[in-house]
């Protein structure tokens, strides 16, 4: 699993070491604070690809000559923590070509320390403000398409899923390679959840801890959720939930439910698709 050196002595974190490790995902090991000191030449500055309100990301290089990325975080609360733990249980467990893959992390006494593959090509923002800024070739017109087709992307996908939402025309947000093998309480609820993530106030919007919980069918307590849209506006009355009643639902007529207007759902629990069969 991780390596035996370890800076790490959080219990909430020993907690995601134990389900990533169990996950049967070896890619991934636990560093110590002074190999990514050094690697990261003292996280100088000459090594820093960028910052944010999370903090630092610098680049480096480990004594067996792996290129990585090391996210240091600045803040030191309770939801830090929380995020910090997220993230590296979600990256621990997931591959994907457009997710950058989890080396591992530090966590000690007073530091938190997200270990990625390096990106060679960095992201769009470095290439037109950053250290590479000078040697790229993106005239105007280069850069208008780019700003053009990323506002048309997100137009497209809100306005050709409100009128959907609108009709109660859900199972038309599939993608039709899955051919209908879905199950239509969970798809509805990743509905549910989506329309939570795009709300226009930042502090209304689910962090990725409350995110996972309700994709597997639970709200933030713990508890199997009920679901209500009331408006595919994305407000703040956007998404109720409650908690489930001993009484049934009357959950008749849902597609036929005018602008986007479900009744009331029980979401079951999902089966959590990390966890193998006969575990």
């Amino acid at each position: 699993m991780g390596s035996s050196l370890s800076c790490c002595g959080n219990d909430k974190v020993d907690e995601v070491t134990n389900i990533i490790g169990g996950a049967g995902n070896n890619s991934w090991r636990i560093f110590t604070y002074k190999e990514l000191h050094a690697a990261t030449n003292g996280f100088s500055e000459d090594n820093k690809l960028g910052e944010g309100g999370f903090g630092s990301v610098y680049w480096g290089r480990t004594s067996d000559g792996l290129q990585i990325a090391v996210k240091k975080l600045k803040a030191m609360n309770s939801k830090a923590e929380m995020e910090f733990a997220v993230e590296v249980e979600v990256l621990g467990r997931v591959r994907h070509k457009n997710l950058l893959g989890l080396r591992g992390y530090c966590a000690g006494t007073d530091q938190r320390l997200i270990v990625y593959d390096y990106m060679p090509n960095l992201s769009l923002l470095s290439h037109l403000h950053g250290q590479f800024a000078g040697d790229v070739q993106l005239d105007w017109k280069k850069r208008m398409k780019i700003a053009i087709g990323s506002a048309e992307g997100l137009l497209t996908i809100t306005e050709w899923a409100e009128p959907l939402i609108t009709k109660g025309r859900f199972k038309d947000l599939a993608d039709p390679k899955v051919r209908g093998n879905f199950d239509e309480n969970q798809f509805k609820q990743c509905i549910n959840v989506a329309a939570l993530c795009v709300q226009s106030e930042p502090e209304n919007r689910p962090t990725m801890k409350v995110v996972v919980s309700m994709l597997k069918g639970y709200d933030p307590r713990g508890k199997v959720m009920q679901t209500r849209i009331k408006s595919v506006k994305y407000k703040e009355e956007l998404l109720e939930l409650d908690q489930t009643s001993d009484g049934e639902n009357d959950v008749g007529g849902l597609e036929e439910s005018g602008y986007g207007v479900f009744g009331p759902l029980e979401v079951p629990k999902m089966q959590d698709p990390y966890t193998r069969h006969g575990k």
